[in-house]
């Protein structure tokens, strides 16, 4: 099943009927894509998104990047309230945002790995930057 993580029906579909799935996307802002196959992504390294800091941090960017990561899982759990609620009355169990992430298949990363800061990748990461390019007019 080729899915976007979005709305998460596609990953609760196909755990229901057991499916392989896919996920194609441009990436979590809560650093999601990362986390749940399980990269390593170093909090002293990695800036998080909306923080716009480099990877060379003070003291005080790397605490302030603490608590962005800690604030990015309380509103990736209140966005996905509702689909985590629907996933686990389908599959008739509790499950959480990453029981139904890190089960994908496939991650179709929609971003060059170049653009990216450098970390290592699991190998089910695909990076397919220049997928959304349009020709200059």
């Amino acid at each position: 099943v080729l899915t976007d993580p979005v709305f998460m029906c596609g990953a609760t579909l196909s755990q229901y009927f057991s499916l392989p799935f896919v996920f194609f996307m441009r990436g979590f802002p809560c650093n999601l894509h990362y986390k749940a196959p399980q990269c390593p992504s170093p909090l002293s390294y990695i800036p998080r998104l909306f923080t716009f800091n480099s990877d060379r941090m003070t003291f005080f960017q790397r605490v302030e990047n603490a608590l962005v990561t800690l604030l990015e899982l309380v509103y990736c759990n209140s966005f996905y309230e509702d689909a985590i609620k629907f996933s686990s009355e389908v599959l008739q169990r509790d499950v959480s945002l990453l029981d139904l992430m890190d089960s994908a298949s496939i991650w179709l990363l929609r971003f060059d790995f170049v653009f990216e800061y450098v970390r290592p990748v699991m190998p089910n990461m695909v990076f397919i930057g220049g997928i959304n390019c349009a020709q200059k007019k």
